[in-house]
């Protein structure tokens, strides 16, 4: 990989205001007036956070691009640390307005509507930590996750997470992914209790079903439904209710 450009380079505006979370301040023409931004004293041209005023956000993360100039951003929730929004852009003002509306505490369509390069990663805000919220908002994550792919194996995935969401005992559990393999857990991130078969989806369109992580020893099977009966087949009797898992 080619050695990127100094930053001054792609970002010499950033620099003539010696950090993002000045230059951002500077693009907003007073639209982020009392609201907390900073940048990192080890690359202050990079990357800025805001924070917001609901306590139920971490701040939202801005990281500026090393190869090309382009910003990209993060908001999370703060139990699991997973994403509510994220998004890139190379306008610098729709950063600053996408921060000013997470600090404020707009709801997340608001956001997307007003800032149209921000992306909704399917997942909901659960401020009461309800584990029945958290497990929905999880699936509709993974959900909208499998409809964007754009690989060639994307409606085999897709086809495996809608038929597991189908399944009513499947959907009450905690659902996770590693490395495209769809698994359960009966607690929520950030420590999961991994429970079941693992089930995958191959690149050839047949759906593998394992006790082990990708190791398909239950059988490989040409739907997702077929998998998923299998996967049940082998699911403990007896579920308790989710809980958190930290």
């Amino acid at each position: 990989m080619p050695t990127p450009p100094d930053p001054s380079v792609l970002y010499p505006d950033v620099t003539a205001f010696g950090s993002l979370a000045t230059a951002l301040r500077a693009e907003a023409d007073a639209g982020l007036a009392g609201v907390p931004v900073t940048s990192p004293d080890f690359d202050p041209l990079l990357h800025a956070t805001v924070t917001s005023m609901l306590p139920h956000r971490e701040p939202l993360q801005i990281s500026a691009w090393s190869h090309e100039r382009r910003w990209s951003i993060r908001g999370t929730e703060p139990f699991q640390s997973l994403s509510l929004i994220d998004g890139r852009t190379n306008d610098l003002a729709e950063v600053a307005r996408a921060a000013r509306a997470w600090h404020d505490g707009a709801a997340l369509n608001d956001i997307r509507q007003a800032v149209p390069f921000v992306h909704l990663t399917g997942r909901f805000e659960v401020p009461d930590l309800d584990t029945a919220r958290l497990v929905e908002s999880e699936w509709q994550s993974m959900r909208v996750e499998a409809g964007e792919l754009d690989y060639a194996w994307q409606e085999t995935y897709q086809a495996l997470i809608e038929a597991a969401h189908a399944e009513p005992a499947l959907r009450v559990l905690y659902p996770f992914t590693s490395h495209w393999a769809l698994r359960f857990s009966t607690t929520t991130r950030p420590r999961l209790t991994v429970v079941g078969p693992c089930l995958t989806a191959g690149s050839d369109g047949t759906y593998g079903v394992g006790t082990g992580f990708i190791t398909p020893d239950l059988g490989l099977f040409a739907t997702a439904h077929e998998a998923v009966a299998v996967a049940m087949r082998h699911m403990p009797s007896v579920l308790g209710p989710v809980t958190l898992g930290g």
